[in-house]
């Protein structure tokens, strides 16, 4: 007579020594009651505790035989604190924080990401600056000069939050920044990690050219150069300040902080924020030790000795001047500061004003139109506003809780303004944590206004389910240029009367090569994967070593 099977969520396997003989009759029966009630038992503890697999110890059985459980349900454990009560990731497209940790949103306990209140409305404990009751010099001037510039009448902006084309893969590593071209409405120019630089034209969809030797590593910021729409000003992780012809991709290096190639990461020199001083034809570019550069793009030679405006060591990751007074400059960095500065009386420690931010300043713009207000960009999940550089510069004006901290691999989140917005209260983020939409977790870009810290519109599309760090406002239309890996897409307004058009994308480009010798050397298509797992360090020493050795088989030959 074969033992009765016992279902239960369990499974039960016998270890039966060879010495011992059959059960009797009885002992089977017997045995078959006791499983009996054990099930009823267990089944009754499986109603409390439905989601918990219980690990039953060996129960010494009749003659010598001894009972083994295994569990066949996974435990529950978290990641995060590795606790064995709760889980801790995605289910499905909901990301279930632990309860053990602070909030990821707003860095405070008592809460979790789904439930905190900043993340239900965005302008949660937003408030206005303080205003002084009486009216000083200051705030008089900022009203006569400053304030007519403004418009009173807030008009109703359109918002970019439909997918009107994109290109996939366009370059074969993430994108890092953007830029449209200031003449030609219908070109974006964007830089990727491994130093390539892409020219696209989203109306025709498949013009595209890549240009593969701007840079050997990281293209960290672009701008173009005043009265001259074909020549752009790059600065790259590889320490070089270049000029690039994008008729022709021929480069021509006006800085170079590591002629002596590699030499190890702590000599081994970055260049991160730059920009453009119009009215003096300056190029002003900050590297990760913390040094500014200043370079005379008429002559193309450097001023002076490199200034040191953050601390020693640390990166100075973004650089801006004043819209209004090209004198004026702000600088960002990993010192956890953003300093104001006069390029007049320019001296390590004669800031104008100094930022205080809790975790690393990511960004800091002027606004595009007055250059009277401040945006930054800090890593703990805070947008911050300064209304008025005249005012108290001690506090910001308001702080706006967004999701934009992440871990690695990934294009810093900065928020920038619009440049159309007479009003300068728009402002554009993409955001780290995904929210479920319809079952599926993506990744929107945030339109925020930060005059109440509300969020005015998002834009998402079911199909881009990458996080979009990199994005750029058209300086005339109301078009939207994002980054997300690899690919680019262009937003327009949606419009609730048309029907959903057929968006436009376009396949992976040929990467074009411009060899010692004037030759076109054409690469096919999908060459190397995006592969992020790579330290950029490691990158530029790579990118250094692969051009060294090339120049000695050169001499060989």
């Amino acid at each position: 007579m074969g033992r009765p099977r016992r279902e239960v969520r369990t499974a039960i396997v016998e270890r039966e020594s060879s010495s011992s003989d059959e059960s009797s009759d009885e002992d089977v029966d017997d045995l078959a009651a006791e499983e009996e009630e054990e099930k009823d038992e267990e089944e009754e503890i499986g109603e409390e505790e439905e989601e918990e697999t219980k690990e039953h110890s060996a129960v010494e059985g009749k003659k010598g035989r001894k009972k083994i459980t295994i569990s066949l349900k996974a435990a529950k454990l978290c990641k995060v604190c590795k606790g064995k009560d709760h889980q801790a990731g995605f289910v499905g497209s909901v990301y279930l924080d632990c309860p053990n940790r602070p909030c990821y949103l707003c860095k405070r306990p008592g809460h979790t990401t789904a439930t905190c209140p900043h993340r239900l409305a965005s302008e949660h404990g937003v408030t206005p600056g303080i205003r002084k009751t009486s009216v000083g010099v200051a705030d008089f001037i900022y009203e006569r000069q400053l304030g007519r510039h403004r418009s009173m009448v807030r008009p109703r902006l359109p918002i970019p939050n439909k997918v009107e084309c994109g290109i996939l893969k366009l370059h074969s590593r993430r994108v890092t920044c953007l830029e449209f071209h200031p003449t030609n409405d219908k070109l974006v120019i964007s830089g990727d990690k491994k130093g390539q630089v892409g020219i696209w034209d989203y109306r025709k969809v498949y013009d595209k050219t890549v240009y593969e030797t701007v840079h050997s590593c990281i293209v960290n910021s672009m701008k173009f150069i005043p009265n001259s729409d074909e020549t752009i000003c790059s600065s790259g992780s590889d320490g070089h300040l270049c000029l690039t012809d994008l008729e022709t991709g021929l480069t021509q290096s006006l800085i170079n902080l590591n002629p002596g190639g590699w030499q190890g990461p702590s000599t081994f020199k970055m260049i991160y924020g730059m920009d453009l001083n119009l009215t003096r034809n300056l190029a002003l570019a900050a590297d990760n030790f913390g040094y500014l550069y200043r370079l005379d793009l008429r002559t193309k030679k450097t001023h002076d000795k490199p200034l040191l405006i953050h601390k020693k060591g640390t990166k100075v990751v973004g650089l801006h001047t004043n819209p209004i007074d090209q004198d004026i400059f702000i600088t960002s960095g990993n010192d956890h500061m953003a300093r104001i500065w006069d390029l007049r009386m320019l001296d390590s420690r004669n800031h104008l004003a100094e930022l205080s931010h809790p975790r690393v300043v990511s960004s800091a713009y002027f606004s595009p139109r007055t250059g009277n207000k401040i945006m930054t960009t800090c890593q703990d999940n805070r947008i911050r506003i300064w209304d008025c550089i005249f005012s108290n510069l001690g506090t910001p004006s308001r702080e706006i809780v967004h999701s934009h901290d992440f871990n690695r691999y990934l294009t810093c989140f900065r928020a920038e303004w619009d440049p159309k917005d007479p009003t300068e209260c728009l402002a554009v983020i993409g955001r780290y944590i995904s929210d479920d939409f319809n079952g599926v977790a993506l990744h929107p870009i945030d339109f925020i206004d930060v005059s109440t810290g509300q969020i005015v519109s998002k834009a998402i599309d079911r199909s881009i389910t990458t996080i979009s760090p990199v994005n750029k406002l058209h300086p005339r239309l109301d078009i939207l240029a994002s980054g997300s890996s690899r690919s680019i897409f262009i937003w327009s307004p949606e419009d609730d009367d048309d029907e959903q058009p057929e968006v436009k994308i376009a396949v992976p480009p040929r990467i074009y090569t411009f060899l010692g010798n004037g030759s076109l050397k054409r690469k096919g298509d999908g060459d190397n994967g995006d592969c992020d797992d790579e330290d950029e360090l490691d990158e530029c020493a790579g990118a250094k070593k692969k051009n060294e050795r090339k120049q000695k088989s050169k001499k060989k030959m």
